[in-house]
């Protein structure tokens, strides 16, 4: 397409899901919001596909996709934030004790099946890829056969997170960057072999560690408490602290 039309690569944009994300897979769209009508009116790559998609639409037997119909030029339901993101897979393998979560630019379309926060700071980042968010994970979400399906609904909506004090905070913060710095290492590999159980860099397990340990003090949980016992251990002190968060009257979700 690009050799055809060199001045429509602005508006291919790369297309991510959960398989793409973590196996490193290339895929693209065509993403025009925002375009120039006059790029796509003069375009003949452009204007076939919006003309086609038009026509695909208004002969769907779904209501919503014919209503999508007047606007062929956009996806149908568009979930892309303006800001960069932090994208989490919604399907990850069972085998791996992190579902790999990372940084996406805006400029980097996420489909369905990726979830997206924008704006995510460090230490949100820190504690989503804990071993606390990941027992809490591996409770409370479905499975599609026996792999983890993440849900904004079920899983980070529910989550309960803690208050941590400035000084927990930015300690967090620190674990989080070293996990990426930790990546940062083996640029070479895909997320799929960085978090494979068996094969997973030293390097990159040992940030993980020292991340654990910092979410685990910032919600308050020392190495005498139950919490550090076992997975489900730490899981009953989150539903504790979730039912509290309930009575209280407080917000559970944060998307």
């Amino acid at each position: 397409m690009i050799s055809k039309e060199p001045e429509i690569q602005k508006y291919l944009k790369l297309f991510i899901g959960s398989e793409e994300f973590i196996n490193g897979k290339k895929r693209y769209c065509i993403w025009l919001k925002g375009a120039d009508i006059r790029d796509i009116k003069k375009s003949k790559i452009l204007s076939e596909r919006v003309n086609n998609v038009q026509l695909w639409r208004s002969k769907s037997g779904r209501k919503e996709t014919v209503a999508a119909a007047a606007t062929p030029a956009l996806f149908a339901e568009i979930r892309q934030p303006d800001s960069d993101y932090m994208a989490i897979p919604i399907t990850s393998s069972e085998r791996r004790r992190y579902i790999p979560i990372g940084y996406m630019t805006k400029d980097t379309i996420a489909s369905n099946h990726l979830l997206v926060l924008p704006d995510a700071t460090p230490y949100e980042f820190g504690v989503m890829t804990s071993n606390i968010h990941m027992a809490w994970m591996r409770t409370v979400a479905g499975r599609l056969k026996s792999d983890y399906n993440y849900s904004a609904r079920i899983v980070y909506n529910n989550f309960p997170w803690c208050n941590p004090s400035p000084e927990l905070k930015a300690v967090v913060e620190r674990t989080a960057q070293g996990i990426l710095d930790a990546r940062a290492l083996y640029p070479e590999y895909t997320l799929a072999e960085l978090y494979d159980p068996l094969y997973m860099p030293k390097e990159l397990l040992t940030a993980h560690q020292n991340n654990d340990r910092a979410v685990m003090a910032a919600y308050g949980f020392s190495k005498n408490s139950s919490a550090f016992s076992s997975e489900s251990a730490c899981v009953a002190e989150l539903m504790k602290l979730y039912q509290k968060k309930v009575e209280d009257g407080s917000k559970n979700g944060r998307i």
